[in-house]
């Protein structure tokens, strides 16, 4: 039942699978926040891992950065592992009124890909996250005490070198958050019939050069993954 990207046995990998793109942090959530968490495919590096969460079965796994990546995983886990639920975990620039580590609940993405353009006939696709996901993260951080708002995001395929006047275009739009993936994530999710969500912490600053210290940093990804779970439970 294997796939040329994953090598997980039937039945290892839940129906709800958290994805943050780099398999060494899919790690640290399976140690720190599953119960019984154990590892259940490597292949290209590409950590994944199953157990428990207070008495719910959850799966975490890597993703890679960007779009492409994103979507082989997120493709590979719905048809063949059967997923039904993609929580990315993840972080991104801020832009606007964006505060360092405050948590975007993405309600749609925005994007310079043609991802989803090349299978919804070269049209522009309302990429948006699953509305029962949205308000559980959102019921969830409340509950929690975690400082998190409902946003729109922007999902760009370039890293550096970002085009000329584009930061002020996106938050004359109301965009708070810059990051890779989840404008694919949500056009695959659509397109599939599944549910999917990505939970962001703002990790640095677009508009004033500001970055969350390393301490800092995994303490808001903790949060976040706490988050993530709490979420897949009520789903």
């Amino acid at each position: 039942m294997s796939t040329p990207h994953i090598e997980a046995a039937p039945g290892s990998i839940a129906d709800t699978v958290l994805l943050p793109g780099d398999p060494l942090r899919a790690r640290h959530i399976a140690q720190t926040l599953l119960d019984g968490a154990i590892q259940v495919t490597a292949r290209r590096n590409m950590l994944g891992f199953t157990g428990d969460y207070r008495g719910r079965r959850i799966s975490v796994m890597g993703s890679g950065m960007g779009i492409a990546s994103t979507a082989i995983y997120a493709t590979e886990l719905i048809r063949v592992y059967g997923v039904r639920r993609l929580i990315r975990v993840g972080t991104c620039g801020g832009i606007g009124d964006a505060a360092l580590g405050e948590v975007l609940l993405a309600q749609s993405a925005s994007t310079d890909s043609r991802f989803n353009r090349h299978a919804f006939g070269d049209l522009d696709l309302a990429a948006c996250a699953d509305f029962g996901l949205l308000q559980s993260a959102a019921s969830a951080a409340a509950r929690l005490g975690i400082a998190a708002r409902v946003s729109a995001v922007f999902s760009t395929d370039t890293f550096y070198d970002e085009a000329a006047g584009r930061l002020e275009l996106l938050r004359r739009h109301g965009i708070r958050g810059v990051e890779m993936e989840a404008a694919g994530l949500y056009g695959l999710a659509m397109r599939e019939g599944v549910q999917a969500l990505a939970i962001l912490t703002v990790s640095d600053h677009l508009d004033h050069d500001a970055h969350l210290s390393a301490d800092d940093r995994e303490q808001g990804l903790g949060r976040m993954a706490q988050l993530a779970l709490e979420c897949a439970l009520a789903a």
